[in-house]
């Protein structure tokens, strides 16, 4: 609700941009810090962290240019989590959280809440710190353990809100479990000491800010804060069109699931008059024996993510603007509530992705101008994890991000290329190939788009883009979690689909063998490992793209000059100039 203040007390716009900034400047420190100390290429290289503020009263504040599926709901979850269990907080307090059945998103992220107190120890504000972690003790060395029946087979070390410092002195009996536990624990507690460093960094920060405006000053500018981020959510709801859509998205097949796959209904609503969009996630199958199901934080956040896909990007994301989303959840529902111990290993892309698609694209179909497309679906092998014992006979584990497209078409604008997946908005790197073969015993033979494979419209999806990678001096593991090998990422207002996952395992005379979607394989010394990614959905017509960017296309080798004739209805001749006439007649021929 939206919390009364008094007029005097409210502050300007001026006042209101600055503060907004500055505290959006300390989560940019917080997650600065994370970037430049932790130890995983995962954290280092890929960017795989979000750091957040929360109000005392567990409200989504500020976060910094983190991955969405991290903070749209669940940190406020944690925040109540950690209040519940620790009543009494203290100055030096440190919480950690990775349990999904207290808010954290899946237990791959280790999330470090800590509460910000003033000198009379009242308590302020919550900082959190939240980082993919690239081992946390699963029975296989990956964080997706995509089959595994429930958390029990799943292995990893779950802590729901346990508090790990006190008087900012780091409790040892905690470091030692995770020590004896994790196969990289010297990598564990380099990465463990960054969360502490960004999260204290951000308990700093904050503090500095009280004293030179007021605590009094900053509980104003929460409040005002959140009830303008509503405002502008209400201007954005109200200029769009109400409808009502229900749109199906499904996932592959899979270890625990029917055969036919896992399709995810979405029923989502606009009414303007009342300025709310409401999603419906209950008509979707009971939690599955397998790492697929949504913790209740990714399921939230996935609805959340399509639906900010789809609106005036300039509405903050924060509990303000989301005070206008209504997600309606049941219990045991893969998209929904799990109860321990279902496992949750993979709930912050596969299916996660499958519900933020079928929202934008719902809403793309109920208003024209607005949504997206479908992203491609993740994880294909070059963004799994690697693990093995390399020549020197040290162990290694980490999660790569050597390559995935995935960018779905957008009303006004062909896709952003290198997505990733559409709950970590592209704000994930790609691994440099120098840096993982210095890091790690591999070699990267091929990284490169492949033609004709993104998802055409009058706005193009992002092509596939393929990897061939393999061990040096020793045996790999990869351990990936493959969704699109059968179900594309579909277009929208007419647009086509994007092409199809595939993964291979390179053998050493050349040829190919088929692997599964879902497994983690061993790659020999001498073979390669080739991933194929997921391309994005397109939006409108392609027979309306614009002739002489279809021309343009053909020329820069994003398609053929016969995709171009056969899908966009261009004709391209032979110099690579744009067939006018011939165009005007195939597109006649189209209407």
């Amino acid at each position: 609700m939206t919390q009364q203040i008094d007029k005097e007390a409210r502050l300007d716009g001026v006042q209101l941009a600055i503060l907004a900034h500055r505290l959006e400047g300390v989560t940019r420190k917080m997650a600065n810090t994370l970037l430049r100390t932790a130890r995983s290429g995962v954290i280092n290289i890929a960017r795989d962290f979000s750091c957040c503020i929360v109000t005392a009263g567990a409200e989504l504040l500020v976060a910094n240019e983190g991955l969405p599926i991290h903070v749209l709901a669940g940190p406020d979850i944690m925040a109540r989590a950690m209040k519940e269990h620790s009543p009494v907080l203290k100055r030096g307090d440190a919480f950690l959280n990775n349990s999904p059945y207290h808010g954290c998103s899946h237990a791959a992220d280790h999330t470090l809440l800590v509460p910000v107190m003033d000198h009379e120890g009242t308590h302020r504000f919550t900082v959190l710190a939240k980082a993919h972690q690239a081992d946390i003790g699963n029975s296989i060395a990956t964080t997706y353990h995509g089959a595994a029946r429930d958390v029990y087979e799943e292995g990893a070390l779950i802590f729901p809100s346990v508090k790990v410092q006190e008087n900012y002195e780091t409790d040892q009996d905690f470091v030692r479990m995770c020590r004896m536990r994790i196969r990289v624990p010297d990598q564990w507690w380099g990465d463990f000491l960054a969360m502490v460093a960004s999260a204290r960094i951000g308990e700093r920060e904050i503090m500095v800010l009280a004293e030179e405006v007021g605590w009094d000053t900053l509980e104003n500018f929460s409040a005002t804060w959140l009830d303008y981020s509503e405002k502008r959510m209400v201007e954005a709801v109200t200029a769009m069109p109400g409808g009502r859509m229900t749109r199906t998205s499904t996932h592959d097949r899979f270890p625990g699931a029917p055969e036919e796959g896992i399709p995810v209904t979405v029923d989502v609503s606009l009414n303007p008059r009342e300025a709310r969009i409401a999603v419906d996630l209950t008509r979707n199958p009971d939690c599955l024996p397998c790492g697929l199901n949504l913790s209740e934080a990714c399921a939230r956040t996935a609805a959340m993510v399509g639906i900010f896909n789809s609106i005036d990007h300039r509405v903050p994301k924060n509990a303000g603007s989301c005070r206008r989303i209504d997600v309606k959840l049941r219990e045991n529902c893969v998209v929904g509530i799990p109860r321990h111990p279902t496992s949750t290993s993979v709930a912050t892309t596969n299916v996660a992705d499958r519900v933020a698609n079928a929202v934008q694209a719902a809403i793309a179909e109920i208003a024209n101008g607005a949504g997206m497309a479908e992203c491609g679906a993740v994880i294909a092998p070059a963004g799994g994890v690697i693990s093995g014992v390399d020549p020197a006979g040290k162990e290694f584990v980490n999660h790569i991000f050597l390559g995935e497209t995935g960018g779905a078409a957008a009303p006004r604008s062909d896709a952003w290329l290198v997505i990733g997946h559409v709950g970590g908005a592209g704000m994930c790197n790609l691994d440099s190939v120098e840096l993982d073969e210095m890091r790690q015993p591999l070699r990267v033979f091929s990284r490169k788009l492949v033609p004709d494979t993104e998802g055409a419209g009058r706005f193009r999806g992002a092509p596939s883009m393929s990897v061939e990678f393999g061990p040096v001096g020793c045996d790999m593991q990869v351990a990936y979690v493959s969704d699109g090998t059968v179900n594309a990422a579909r277009g929208v207002r007419g647009g086509g689909a994007g092409g199809k996952a595939d993964q291979f395992r390179v053998r050493r005379d050349g040829t190919l063998q088929r692997l599964d979607a879902c497994a983690q394989v061993t790659i020999h010394e001498g073979e390669r490992l080739l991933s194929i990614s997921c391309g994005g959905g397109g939006y409108g017509n392609p027979a309306e793209r614009e002739a002489e960017t279809v021309a343009r296309d053909v020329a820069e080798k994003w398609i053929s000059a016969q995709r171009a004739r056969d899908v966009y209805r261009v004709a391209v001749s032979e110099d690579g100039s744009l067939d006018r006439n011939e165009t005007v007649r195939l597109r006649h021929a189209e209407r």
